[in-house]
């Protein structure tokens, strides 16, 4: 009987050393699991792509209210933005606020804006040298305007020209006010959609 309390002795030590020994491997799984998902992640948060979500009507009818987009932020770090693209950039008058727009004017050029709402650019000697095509403008606003840009500067409208609070009446953006382009939409569902927006001059 001695002999066989000493084996379940032996036997309750072994069960408690071996569920030691699981629980520090799992541990020591999970704490890898974690360090990778940092590695991973956290690089990709912080240089390549992060969330946006829409507030407000200054986008519609091109992106509305609440619509969660995922922001490319690597391809501004590769390359200047292009007119037509949707960014997300930090509002010059207060950078810890983040606006989206779309891109119409780029660095040396000025726009003129007519008194229909038409928007023109012209080159560094003063020739229109586009009249932009704007089928994403389903609100327009009349009213003239002209700005020059320096080398560095961005004029940047929201789709919703009635309604939106942008370079007419704060400004220009400066490049490195730039955080990203709208790369997907991912909600609502119905509206899932790769580059949404995105319009190129023909």
């Amino acid at each position: 009987m001695a002999l066989m309390n000493e084996d379940l002795k032996t036997e309750a030590t072994d069960a408690v050393a071996e569920n030691k020994h699981s629980f520090r491997d799992e541990a020591w799984e999970t704490f890898r699991f974690l360090i990778v998902a940092l590695i991973i992640v956290v690089p990709i948060r912080l240089f390549i792509a992060q969330p946006f979500i829409v507030s407000g009507a200054s986008m519609d009818p091109t992106f509305h209210d609440k619509q969660y987009l995922i922001v490319d932020e690597l391809s501004y770090h590769l390359s200047d933005p292009a007119r037509g693209d949707v960014a997300i950039f930090k509002y010059p008058k207060n950078p810890k606020q983040y606006f989206i727009k779309r891109v119409i004017g780029l660095p040396g050029e000025t726009v003129l804006i007519d008194s229909t709402g038409k928007v023109f650019i012209k080159n560094a000697e003063g020739k229109v040298v586009a009249t932009l095509t704007e089928p994403y403008v389903a609100f327009p606003r009349d009213g003239s305007l002209e700005r020059a840009l320096k080398d560095d500067e961005y004029f940047m409208m929201g789709d919703n020209r009635a309604g939106s609070f942008d370079s007419r009446s704060w400004g220009p953006v400066d490049r490195e006010f730039f955080v990203g382009r709208a790369f997907l939409r991912l909600f609502p569902l119905s509206a899932i959609d790769v580059l949404p927006g995105e319009y190129r001059q023909q």
